[in-house]
């Protein structure tokens, strides 16, 4: 069956949503950043280091940057001595929770079944 040219203008623009969705949050930590700020709702950036396991310094530096410029995390200063950083989602942020709890959820399935654990 042909589609329809609306059908394939609409298409194209789901398409381009998608790309659009993977241009934000790709590369190797943007999901697992998130993730970490999701569970906890505020997190410092040594502990986002320790829960991205493998990440360095500078790459999570870089990311916390670009999330935030994206408006997906907020970074406070808070007045402490010695000065701490604090990450938390946005509303726009926290609109995420669901793709994370269900790339979770799919990640546990995935493993029982590639893994049988």
């Amino acid at each position: 069956m042909e589609c329809t040219v609306p059908e394939k203008e609409q298409h194209k623009k789901e398409m381009m949503a998608v790309q659009d969705s993977m241009d934000v949050l790709s590369g190797k930590w943007k999901i697992a950043i998130i993730s970490s700020i999701c569970y906890y709702n505020k997190r410092r950036f040594s502990d986002i280091l320790n829960d991205v396991i493998g990440i360095s310094n500078k790459m999570l530096s870089k990311e916390l940057k670009e999330l935030e410029v994206n408006k997906l995390i907020k970074r406070s200063v808070l007045e402490t001595q010695p000065i701490t950083v604090q990450y938390t989602l946005t509303d726009h942020g926290k609109t995420l929770q669901t793709i994370i709890n269900n790339l979770t959820d799919w990640g546990i399935e995935h493993r029982k079944k590639i893994i049988g654990d």
